[in-house]
């Protein structure tokens, strides 16, 4: 079976964030409106 894991396991660290971070994200993604159209692609923050 081939070795699927990464070598160099100390290069990757788990970022801490706090909840006010995750609910902006959050509410940024659903007010993000993205339209395309033909070769266009427009991007929309609805506030």
């Amino acid at each position: 079976m081939e070795k699927i894991y990464p070598e160099y396991k100390d290069r990757c660290k788990l970022i801490k964030t706090s909840p006010e971070k995750v609910s902006f994200l959050l509410k940024y993604s659903q007010s993000l409106n993205i339209v395309k159209h033909k070769k266009f692609t427009f991007e929309n923050n609805l506030n």
